[in-house]
């Protein structure tokens, strides 16, 4: 089978040895990635922007990084100067999440940068959790999402890998929201992360939830709903960090094999979650590229410089060639 342009919506890439090690897994199977900005220091003001795309661009070939700003109190004059080399500006609640200290403590605190946003067609990615109970914060968020989408009804919100099924009506409520979904909802429940031996690997934010969330998540995919995208959230750490307890599934190394398997044989749903709904719903406009993917089986590897991947030692029936 072969894929048309495979776009990556919510990529974390890191900086330095990391980026260099991680990126070609990202690279050779998607033409373009959306990259998230929660760095140290944040990507937060032209300099850092264009070093750190700068950066990712002397690390790879074939791929295009389109650039999200974090979220901070912008003005208008930032943002005019910035908007045509960004793609959106991620909100993070302070804290919630790997480096997102500097996140935003009040949402009205925001208002008048997401007026700009709106006005200048800026859209607005979310990591939507509040901060109570774990496995709540999805659906507590649900809340807040109505509002902003009321609120700023020409702003397009996207809601970040989304893990609970009590999002996924919102899609069909709100004009200008949207969703993506990772592999590690989409495939995985907390049975993969707890149920047996703790697996810190497979420990991220959001949590991966319950076997009745993932069925509605995989039916929302499989029906192909033209608002929902694909986004890995390929997060790599350290081993030293996951055991720390560092949230994040470095997925990156298996996403198109995985997705092969899961899509089997509906290669035309396939191609809408990996490419065409992204295109459609924010005008995207890369370079093509065609990725093959063919039935080899593989095994991916334990380790990837210190990094373990998502199924790791796994035996996977196709690959990327």
């Amino acid at each position: 089978m072969v894929l048309n342009t495979p776009i990556d919506m919510h990529l974390h890439l890191r900086e330095g040895d990391m980026l260099k090690n991680v990126i070609s897994y990202s690279a050779e199977q998607f033409a373009a990635a959306v990259i998230m900005p929660n760095l140290v220091p944040p990507v937060d003001n032209r300099e850092r922007l264009e070093s750190y795309k700068k950066e990712i661009e002397e690390n790879s070939t074939d791929f295009t990084p389109l650039m999200n700003l974090f979220m901070r109190e912008y003005t208008e004059d930032d943002l005019l100067d910035l908007v045509d080399d960004i793609f959106a500006i991620k909100l993070y609640p302070a804290g919630i999440t790997t480096n997102s200290e500097n996140g935003v403590k009040s949402i009205e605190n925001i208002y008048p940068v997401l007026e700009i946003m709106q006005e200048l067609e800026i859209p607005l990615s979310v990591h939507g959790e509040t901060n109570g109970f774990v496995m709540d914060r999805e659906r507590e968020f649900g809340a807040v999402y109505k509002k902003l989408a009321t609120d700023f009804p020409k702003l397009k919100i996207i809601m970040e890998h989304v893990g609970t099924a009590d999002l996924l009506p919102l899609l069909d409520e709100y004009e200008n929201l949207y969703a993506t979904v990772t592999l590690h909802h989409l495939l995985l429940t907390l049975d993969d992360v707890a149920g047996g031996m703790l697996n810190p690997h497979y420990f991220c934010k959001p949590l991966i939830k319950t076997p009745q969330d993932r069925a509605r998540i995989q039916e929302y995919v499989k029906k192909g709903h033209p608002k929902i995208m694909f986004g890995s959230d390929s997060a790599p750490h350290s081993i030293k960090n996951k055991v720390k307890g560092a949230a994040g599934v470095f997925s990156a190394p298996v996403i198109l094999p995985a997705l092969a398997e899961f899509f089997e044989g509906d290669i035309e749903t396939f191609q809408k979650f990996i490419s065409d709904n992204a295109r459609a719903n924010f005008n995207i406009n890369v370079p093509e590229k065609r990725v093959e993917i063919v039935e080899d089986e593989w095994r991916v590897p334990l380790l990837i410089g210190d990094v373990k991947p998502m199924f790791a030692g796994k035996t996977m029936r196709y690959r990327v060639v």
